[in-house]
């Protein structure tokens, strides 16, 4: 019996580096909306491009969608606010809304730091 305690421990322990490698490589498909070219949407584009290319370097798909200017996209979403950041891929879907200059914020709704 220990020494199956000791493998499945073992199991576990390589099925959590697993995860963690594949988590790392996985490649994330984001849309940000905004509204209009103005300072804060200017302001959300910028920082959201700043911590992909922080965090999810060559691995990252953004499209910037301007909810004025395009009603295709805005539907499928439910985008009730701007700026808002939804993360398609990987899954689940997460909603970040509002203020993109809290990095702490937009980590914690791509699942890219732990909630504290």
């Amino acid at each position: 019996m220990a020494g199956s305690a000791a493998e499945s421990g073992g199991d576990v322990t390589a099925e959590y580096e697993k995860a963690l490698e594949q988590r790392s490589s996985e490649r994330y498909v984001l849309r940000l909306y905004i509204a209009g070219n103005n300072l804060r949407s200017q302001l959300a584009v910028e920082n959201v491009k700043k911590i992909c290319e922080e965090y999810l370097k060559g691995r990252y798909e953004l499209d910037v969608v301007d909810i004025y200017q395009d009603h295709t996209k805005n539907p499928v979403d439910l985008v009730l606010a701007a700026p808002t950041l939804v993360k398609k891929l990987p899954l689940p879907l997460r909603k970040v809304i509002g203020d993109m200059t809290r990095k702490e914020k937009v980590l914690v709704g791509l699942d890219l730091v732990s909630r504290m």
